[in-house]
């Protein structure tokens, strides 16, 4: 099943409500992209405005916590209403952070940067929620869609159906109509895209758009 993930880095923060519900009628979960300045260059939000994000959606909260010390904040996302957490696996700790995740009643994502290969976060496909395969560099919103990361998706993709895992396989970064639906042909089921919604003349339609592309590929035969 296809899922769309409107990232909200790239809505309009002084409208933030009227962005979400621009989108709510096509979007499955909200990602929200939590980056700290230090893991990645770029500095955006924390707990404080998932609780303002939560008071005006139902919606299921998707955030990736591109940050050093996560589990340092795990706690504060889940009573501000976060409903998954995505932690990077290049910041070691990855067990620990998974048992305070499931401690905390968080769905357990985790995230993998472009150059990180296969068998560096293979050992935790049993444990997690959500692997979130990384399509550009964390840090910023906007950049090109990096093709050279599908042959990894498809190795997830064919990992997880070996072994009847229950892990949904995300992709984040450069996704639109056209991107999505390779990413699908891969293997990918859960997209996250920012600029190509919230910056589209019509949210919705841009999302049910992608969604329709990623439904087109994920029928077709995989190469």
């Amino acid at each position: 099943m296809v899922r769309i993930a409107p990232s909200i880095l790239s809505a309009d923060f002084a409208n933030l409500a009227d962005a979400i519900d621009a989108v709510s009628a096509e979007a499955d979960l909200l990602h929200v992209d939590v980056m700290d300045g230090h893991f990645v260059p770029n500095l955006t939000i924390g707990p404080p405005v998932v609780k303002a994000i939560r008071r005006c959606t139902s919606l299921s909260l998707d955030c990736h916590l591109m940050m050093t010390n996560p589990g340092d904040h795990l706690e504060a996302f889940r009573k501000a209403g976060a409903d998954g957490c995505s932690v990077h696996v290049e910041i070691g700790g990855t067990d620990e952070l998974i048992d305070r995740m499931r401690e905390l009643g968080l769905d357990v994502g985790l995230a993998v940067n472009p150059d990180t290969p296969f068998d560096h976060f293979s050992p935790w496909l049993d444990r997690i929620d959500l692997l979130l395969l990384m399509t550009v560099f964390p840090g910023f919103g906007g950049q090109a869609f990096m093709g050279e990361v599908m042959p990894k998706v498809r190795e997830a993709r064919e990992e997880i159906d070996r072994r009847g895992l229950r892990v949904a396989l995300q992709v984040d970064g450069g996704i639109d109509e056209s991107t999505a639906a390779v990413a699908a042909e891969a293997g990918a089921d859960t997209f996250v895209a920012g600029s190509a919604v919230f910056r589209a003349s019509d949210p919705a339609d841009a999302a049910r758009r992608i969604r329709a592309a990623a439904e087109r590929a994920c029928s077709a035969p995989r190469s």
